[in-house]
C-alpha cells in the first residue's frame, strides 16, 4: 500500500499528539548508572556511583542541572544535626524531566507536565495531621513534612539533588518552570523562604509603602527578603550586615541605607545613626542571621508599635537574651515566627522572580559561585567561609 505524503503527516500528528497525551516517556541515552554526592562522615563528601532504579508509574526521573548550598546543608555537613549520615544532601535544586511515569501528569499548579520539562520541588507531606487536615494553610509546620536532599538513604540513593539524577516519589511537589533561567530557578528555594517571612510580615498589618523596614543579616535569606520587600514597594529599607561585598549587593537589590557593623566603636554608635536616619526606629525588622548576639539586639532598632519578623533560626543555634519588658512589652512590638514555606508559596514565588525582573532587580546575581559535584566538598568551605552569596553545584 503506497503512503502519500498527506498520510505521513498525519501519522506524524498522531504520534506527537499521542506522545503529548501520554507522557510515560523518557528522553533518549539516559545512563543506567549515575553519581551522588553522599556525605559519610561530618565535613566529608564523597562521590558513589549507583544503578538509576526503573521508576514506577507514579515517580519522575530528572537529570540534575544544578543545586544551590544551604545554610542547613552546611549545618548538616559539619555537625549532623539531623543524624542523617549518610546522607545525600540538596534541597535547592532543579533539573530536566527525563523519565515520566504514566500516572503523574501536571505540577501543582496544574501545568501539564512532559518529558524535557525544567522543573523544581518543594515540601513533600509524607502523612496526615491536623496541619495537612484541618489546617492545610500551615501544612509548613506538619511534624509529617519531608524535603528532597533531608531524606535518609535507602535503597533509592538519588534522594537529594547533589548528583547527577534524582528520583521524585508519589506525592511529591512539583512545579514546572520552563521559562526561568537556571540562576533563577537555583534561588527559588531560598526565596520561597523569603516571601514566606514576608507573608507572616504582612499578617501584622505594620508592612506599609512609607515604613522604615531594617534586614539584620545579608546573606541569601536576608538579601531575600529585601528583594520581596523591594518589589512590593518599600522604599525605606535599611541592611545592616559585617560584610561590604553583601552590602553592595544589598544596595543593587533596593536597600537605601546600609551599615557595615564593623565599622563602629560600638553597637550603641551604631543604633543611634540607624534611629537618627529612621526617625526613631523602624517600623519593622527582619533578624536573617541565625546568630543569638543579632537575635538580641535587633529590637533595639524597632520604634514603639512596631514588629519583628525572626528568620534566621532553623536550626538551633543556641538561646538569645533579651529583657521582655524593654524589648517587647513597653514597645508593644508584634513578634512573629517564620518557619520554611507553604505551596502557595512557591506559587507567589514564581510570581515574585518575574515581577523583580521586570523592574529590574538583578537577582540572578545572588549566585557567586559555582562547584562541580566533585567540588562540593570546596563549596561547602567557601560557604562557611562566607566569600560568596549563594554558592551553587553545577552539573555541566
Amino acid at each position: 500500500m503506497d503512503i502519500n505524503q498527506i498520510d505521513i503527516q498525519q501519522i506524524v500528528s498522531k504520534v506527537i499528539k499521542s506522545m503529548n497525551e501520554n507522557p510515560s516517556s523518557s528522553l533518549a541515552n539516559t545512563p543506567k548508572t549515575a553519581k551522588v554526592a553522599m556525605l559519610t562522615a561530618k565535613e566529608r563528601l564523597e562521590i558513589k556511583s549507583f544503578d538509576i532504579p526503573a521508576i514506577t508509574d507514579d515517580e519522575v526521573l530528572v537529570k540534575v542541572e544544578g543545586c544551590g548550598v544551604c545554610g542547613t546543608d552546611v549545618h548538616e555537613y559539619k555537625n549532623d544535626p539531623f543524624e542523617l549520615i549518610p546522607v545525600v544532601l540538596g534541597h535547592e535544586g532543579t533539573g530536566t524531566i527525563v523519565e515520566l511515569g504514566k500516572n503523574v501528569k501536571k505540577d501543582l499548579l496544574n501545568n501539564p507536565l512532559k518529558v524535557g520539562d525544567k522543573i523544581v520541588t518543594s515540601v513533600t507531606l509524607t502523612g496526615d495531621d491536623e496541619y495537612t487536615t484541618l489546617k492545610p494553610e500551615k501544612a509548613n509546620l506538619s511534624d509529617n513534612m519531608d524535603v528532597y536532599g533531608l531524606m535518609p538513604e535507602d535503597h533509592y540513593h538519588f534522594n537529594g539533588w547533589f548528583g547527577e539524577y534524582i528520583i521524585l516519589r508519589k506525592g511529591s511537589s512539583i512545579f514546572r518552570v520552563n521559562d526561568m533561567s537556571l540562576k533563577e530557578r537555583l534561588l527559588i528555594e531560598p526565596l520561597s523562604v523569603a516571601v514566606h517571612a514576608v507573608e507572616r510580615a504582612k499578617s501584622t498589618g505594620l508592612i506599609k509603602f512609607n515604613n522604615f523596614v531594617l534586614v539584620q543579616g545579608c546573606g541569601p535569606i536576608g538579601l531575600s527578603v529585601l528583594s520581596v520587600m523591594r518589589t512590593l514597594g518599600t522604599e525605606n529599607i535599611i541592611a545592616v550586615d559585617g560584610d561590604n561585598k553583601r552590602l553592595e549587593m544589598a544596595k543593587k537589590l533596593g536597600a537605601k541605607y546600609t551599615f557595615n557593623f564593623k565599622d563602629y566603636s560600638s553597637f550603641d554608635e551604631m543604633k543611634e545613626k540607624i534611629l537618627e536616619v529612621s526617625g526613631g526606629g523602624v517600623e519593622f525588622a527582619f533578624q536573617c542571621t541565625g546568630v543569638p548576639g543579632a537575635a538580641s539586639t535587633i529590637y533595639k532598632f524597632i520604634k514603639r508599635g512596631g514588629g519583628l519578623c525572626e528568620v534566621g533560626f532553623f536550626v538551633d543555634n543556641g538561646d538569645a537574651k533579651i529583657n521582655p519588658h524593654h524589648d517587647i512589652c513597653s514597645k508593644e512590638i508584634t513578634i512573629v515566627g517564620s518557619w520554611v514555606y507553604t505551596f502557595a508559596d512557591y506559587a507567589t514565588t514564581l510570581d515574585f522572580i518575574r515581577r523583580a525582573k521586570g523592574i529590574g532587580l538583578p537577582i540572578e546575581e545572588l549566585v557567586t559561585h559555582s562547584f562541580a559535584l566533585d567540588e562540593l566538598n570546596e563549596a561547602m568551605a567557601v560557604n562557611m567561609r562566607l566569600e560568596g552569596i549563594k554558592v551553587a553545584y553545577v552539573n555541566s
